[in-house]
């Protein structure tokens, strides 16, 4: 229980609003997903599910994430309105299937992560550009899949399920805080 407890400081809706890493370069790419209680509550949750799926799925979910997600902020960049709120969607169900110990096909589970990295992506593309932006944003979430993956791995069970439900109430928190 100790080792989730500091999530509950997410749970404050004023968190997900404005963060920095909204620029350019490096260390703005680096920032970004590493400030927003809702990116970096998705990021983890990619390598939380990714240790339930256990197998090929540990490295091919973050994978497809990170792929997706560059591809969405090479090319996807705006989406109107919907960028939002596919990022709190994307934390509410990565929670959910953390919480549920969803054991998806890999088949299945590919697509899903793919459309969240697209908004990822997109949000980020919109609010930023240049190499060293993407660069810096790709790391960081790799580092964020790798801790989540690390976290899934160690903690039992139930603490990988609680942290599964924390982020779906998290999620869902911050979707009525907009």
């Amino acid at each position: 229980m100790k080792r989730i407890l500091f999530l509950l400081p997410l749970l404050v809706p004023s968190v997900a609003m404005a963060h920095p890493g909204h620029g350019f370069g490096l260390e703005a790419g680096v920032m970004h997903p590493l400030t927003g209680a809702d990116h970096l509550l998705a990021m983890v949750g990619v390598g939380l599910w990714a240790a339930t799926l256990g197998g090929k799925a540990r490295f091919a979910v973050p994978a497809t994430f990170l792929t997706a997600m560059a591809l969405g902020a090479a090319f996807v960049p705006g989406l109107g309105g919907l960028i939002e709120p596919m990022i709190l969607a994307s934390v509410i169900l990565l929670g959910a299937a953390v919480a549920l110990a969803l054991r998806a096909p890999l088949w299945a589970a590919l697509p899903m992560v793919a459309l969240m990295g697209l908004a990822h992506g997109a949000a980020h593309g919109a609010e930023s550009s240049g190499a060293g932006f993407l660069l810096g944003m790709l790391t960081a979430t790799a580092a964020l899949h790798a801790l989540g993956l690390a976290l899934g791995l160690t903690l039992n069970r139930a603490a990988l399920r609680l942290s599964g439900a924390m982020t779906l109430l998290a999620g869902v928190t911050l979707a009525f805080a907009g």
